[in-house]
Parts: structure tokens; C-alpha cells; sequence
């Protein structure tokens, strides 16, 4: 059997060579490949914004971690700490594609706050940061269902990692709203 050239698809043929001729003429591009259909300047500006959130709940999660007090908080706090421990995993998958797509994930504490889209909160009583916590996750679920949305099928690779967050997010707003009804 002869080497295909092309491979066929219901689409049409798959152009081998054409594919291969790119990959080596664009070798500095990385993982941004010839035919990437996203618009890589908004795409980025977006994950940053989302990288800046990210960072802002690990650093609420944290927060009321170490301050949330009282005999019966301890599985709150538990809560708390784990929550925070997967958003820093969302905060790294984020930076990680940022730099895929040849952008510069920004990390500078200096304006942190006013690129994320949930706030960072100081609550002092358990209820406080439960509901402060749920509300975050809320904004974060909208800002992925909307990016999701604004990237359709141009990157499938930023929308599947964006969804597979999202499902996270889902999951600690249900762990905040049942933690409400205690």
C-alpha cells in the first residue's frame, strides 16, 4: 500500500502535505495552528480576565479559609480550602493556554481586582462568606457560559477547557447553596 497524500473525510479530502508544509513554515506560531479560525487577541484578553477571577476567588477561598471560626465550621473550612485548591488548577489550565495560543498570561497583582469579574471579599461571619462565595461562583459560571458562547467553534480547545471549568464552577455553586441551608 502507497502512502495516502490525502485521507478522506465527509468533508472531503484531507490535504497531508498542505498540513505538514504549514506546520514547518509557521514552527514559531507553537501550538496555534495554520488553520485557527479564533480571533487570538480577544480570545487571550478574555482567558486573562478569566485568569484575574480565577485568581481573585483563590484568594477569597483562602481568606475565608483562615478566618472562618467557630466549633461547628471545620467541614465549611474544609469546603473552603479545596475550593480554593481547584481554582488555582482553573488559574493554571488558564495561563497554560494563554501562553498556547502565544499570549502573555498577566499575573500583576496591581490590577487584579478590576480585571476580574468576581470581587474579592472580607466578610467576617460564616454565613457572609458562603453567600459572598456563591454569588462569585454565579458570576464566574455567567462570564465562562459567555465566553463559551463568543468563541463558538473558532477554538475548540480554549471552549472545551472553558467548559469543563464551567462544570467546576457549577459544582461549588451547589456546594455553596447547600452549605446556606445549614
Amino acid at each position: 500500500m502507497s502512502k495516502q497524500k490525502a485521507v478522506q473525510s465527509s468533508h472531503g479530502p484531507i490535504d497531508v502535505a498542505a498540513i505538514r508544509a504549514a506546520a514547518k513554515k509557521f514552527v514559531d506560531d507553537g501550538a496555534v495552528a495554520s488553520g485557527y479560525k479564533g480571533n487570538r487577541e480577544e480570545i487571550i484578553q478574555m482567558l486573562n480576565e478569566a485568569l484575574a477571577t480565577e485568581l481573585v476567588c483563590v484568594m477569597r477561598y483562602k481568606r475565608h479559609y483562615f478566618t472562618a471560626t467557630g466549633l461547628n465550621n471545620e467541614p465549611i473550612k474544609a469546603e473552603f480550602l479545596e475550593h480554593a485548591q481547584q481554582e488555582a488548577e482553573h488559574a493554571d489550565r488558564i495561563a497554560e493556554r494563554i501562553v498556547q495560543l502565544n499570549g502573555e498570561p498577566d499575573f500583576n497583582p496591581k490590577n487584579l481586582v478590576q480585571r476580574s469579574h468576581a470581587e474579592y471579599d472580607d466578610s467576617g461571619d460564616i454565613k457572609s462568606m458562603i453567600r459572598a462565595n456563591l454569588i462569585a461562583e454565579r458570576i464566574a459560571i455567567e462570564s465562562y457560559r459567555q465566553m463559551i458562547e463568543r468563541i463558538g467553534d473558532t477554538d475548540p480547545t480554549t471552549r472545551q477547557m472553558l467548559v469543563e471549568i464551567m462544570a467546576v464552577e457549577e459544582e461549588h455553586a451547589d456546594d455553596m447553596s447547600d452549605l446556606l441551608d445549614i
